[in-house]
C-alpha cells in the first residue's frame, strides 16, 4: 500500500482524516498515484494538477525519502521505499511571496 499525506486544505475538501493508502498495480510513479487518489476522490480533480494537461499545479511539490520530486517526470519510478509503504508521498502546498 502506497501512504500518501495531503496537505489539511485537500483532506478538508475530500472528507479525509489522516493519510490516504492506495493500492497501485504496476510501477508506482506520480502518476500513477494521482489517477489512483483522483479516481477514488474525484473532488480532487484539478486541485493538485490541471485536469486538462495533467501537470502539475505550480503551488503544489511533491516530496517523498526528503527529495524534492516535483520537476521528475511523472512516469518515472519513486523510490523503493514509497513504493514498498514504508515512506509517503507527499503532497505539499507551496507559499510565495516576500
Amino acid at each position: 500500500m502506497i501512504r500518501v499525506v495531503l496537505p489539511a486544505h485537500l483532506r478538508t475538501l475530500a472528507h479525509i482524516e489522516g493519510d490516504v493508502l492506495l493500492d497501485i498495480e504496476g510501477a508506482v510513479t506520480q502518476r500513477a498515484i494521482l489517477d489512483a487518489l483522483e479516481a477514488r476522490y474525484p473532488m480532487l480533480r484539478g486541485t493538485i494538477r490541471d485536469q486538462d494537461s495533467h501537470r502539475r499545479r505550480a503551488f503544489v511539490r511533491f516530496f517523498a525519502c526528503e527529495e524534492d520530486l516535483s520537476h521528475e517526470d511523472p512516469d518515472s519510478p519513486l523510490p523503493e521505499e514509497v513504493a514498498l509503504g514504508k515512506e509517503p508521498f507527499l503532497v505539499v502546498g507551496a507559499m510565495a511571496g516576500g
